[in-house]
C-alpha cells in the first residue's frame, strides 16, 4: 500500500515552485505506481502480474516504473523504506529513549491506517467492509506470497542493521555486542505486534477509534516489558 507523502520544510530556506512542482510530480507518480500494482495485485496476484503491465496501467515505460522502485516487491510494500529512514531518524535523536522513537513511529502508521478508515465510516461506507476488507486481503497476500514474505524479511532484516548501528553508538558500544543488537531486534518486534493485533481486531473493532485504541493498547502492552530492560542498558553503559 502506498505511503502518504510529506511535505518538508528545511529551516527557513525557501523553496522553487519549480523544485517543488517536480518533487510533487514524482510522489504522485510513486503513489499512482504503487496503488496501482497493489490493486493488480489484490485481484490477479502478485506473480501473475508483470511491471510491464504496471507501467503501462499507468502509461509509462517499465523503466520508469523501476526508477522508483528497485524491485517489483516494492510497489506494494513501499511503506518499509519509509518506516526504515523514520527509525534511523528517531533513534539517533539522544533526547528521545528508544521505546518512545519506535512508538511514535508506529503511531503514525496506525493514525494513517485508522484515519482512512474514519473516512469511510463519515462517508456511511460499510463500516465491516471496503478498507477493512483491502487490509485483510492485503495481509492475506503477504502471507501467502513466499516472494513478498522473503521481502519483508529482508527489509527487517535491513531495519534491525540500522537500529543496532544506532543504538550501538548512542551508547558508545560496538554493534557486534550482544546488548545493542537485542534491543534492535527488540524494538523491531513491537511492528510484528502491531501488526497481529491489527488483524486480531480487524473485523471485531466496532469503529476504527476503537480499533485504535485496540492496537494502540497491544503495542503499549508489548513496549512496557521491553522498555525497562532498554532503560537498564542505557543506564548500563553510562555508568
Amino acid at each position: 500500500m502506498s505511503r502518504q507523502a510529506l511535505d518538508w520544510a528545511a529551516g527557513d530556506a525557501p523553496v522553487s515552485p519549480a523544485g517543488g512542482l517536480r518533487e510533487r510530480k514524482k510522489r504522485l507518480m510513486r503513489q499512482l505506481l504503487s496503488d496501482t500494482a497493489t490493486a493488480m495485485f489484490l485481484e490477479r496476484g502478485f506473480d501473475a502480474v508483470r511491471v510491464a503491465e504496471v507501467a503501462e496501467a499507468c502509461g509509462v515505460s517499465e523503466k520508469t516504473v523501476f526508477n522508483y522502485f528497485p524491485v517489483k516487491e516494492a510497489l506494494i510494500m513501499d511503506r518499509l523504506e519509509g518506516t526504515l529512514a523514520a527509525l534511523g531518524a528517531g533513534l539517533a535523536d539522544p533526547a528521545q529513549p528508544p521505546v518512545q522513537a519506535a512508538l511514535m513511529i508506529l503511531e503514525r502508521e496506525l493514525a494513517d491506517l485508522t484515519g482512512m478508515l474514519a473516512g469511510q465510516e463519515q462517508a456511511g461506507r460499510e463500516q465491516l467492509g471496503g478498507g477493512r476488507q483491502a487490509i485483510r486481503r492485503f495481509g492475506d497476500l503477504i502471507r501467502a506470497t513466499p516472494a513478498l514474505r522473503a521481502y519483508q524479511a529482508e527489509m527487517m532484516e535491513q531495519s534491525v542493521f540500522v537500529a543496532t548501528e544506532v543504538l550501538a553508538a548512542r551508547t558508545g558500544m560496538a554493534a557486534d555486542e550482544p546488548e545493542p543488537q537485542i534491543a534492535a531486534r527488540s524494538l523491531l518486534g513491537l511492528w510484528r505486534v502491531q501488526a497481529d493485533s491489527l488483524r486480531k481486531h480487524l473485523d471485531s473493532a466496532p469503529t476504527s477509534a476503537r480499533l485504535h485504541e485496540l492496537v494502540t493498547a497491544d503495542v503499549r502492552r508489548a513496549a512496557h516489558l521491553i522498555e525497562v530492560g532498554l532503560r537498564a542498558y542505557g543506564e548500563r553503559v553510562a555508568g
